[in-house]
């Protein structure tokens, strides 16, 4: 009869722009791959959003998700693969937390703060009008520049 070892790790999660104006969506897409992987969530706070020095994956900026959390040893590499295959996530680093206790780790936690800003900014996104579509009129047609020929003189 075998016994499942857990561990405790350490996860900086680097979302896309894209993904970080939907924290609330992002957020719970990291969540659902720690249930997948049957992770126990100790604590989870955004960390900060940054321009990159380069491009990864063709986007400019991103926002840093630092998790602590608990998994089985067997379940990391899982973890790992789906973090790999996620079109959320750019990057993802996972390293053991032995250096940590639980209560340091519990100290960091910010899930109450990372949801009240993901409920802040879909708020903020439904009362934003929507940019109102280009109008074209055959006025607008017909005011257009034609194209100038090419020359034949050589």
């Amino acid at each position: 009869m075998s016994t499942v070892r857990t561990a405790s790790y350490e996860g900086m999660f680097l979302l896309a722009q894209s993904a970080s104006a939907d924290l609330a969506g992002a957020v719970a897409h990291l969540n659902d791959l720690f249930s997948r992987a049957s992770a126990d969530v100790i604590a989870m706070c955004k960390w900060d959003d940054r321009r990159f020095a380069f491009e990864i994956k063709k986007q400019k900026r991103g926002t840093y998700i630092l998790a602590y959390f608990s998994c089985p040893t067997d379940q990391l590499v899982g973890l790992e693969r789906d973090c790999n295959l996620s079109e959320r996530i750019l990057r993802a680093m996972i390293v053991t937390a032995d250096h940590l206790t639980e209560e340091e780790m519990k100290s960091t936690d910010a899930r109450q703060a990372l949801d009240d800003e993901a409920s802040m900014r879909a708020s903020e996104a439904a009362e934003q009008p929507a940019a109102p579509e280009p109008v074209v009129t055959d006025a607008a047609v017909d005011a257009a520049p034609a194209s100038a020929p090419a020359s034949t003189e050589s």
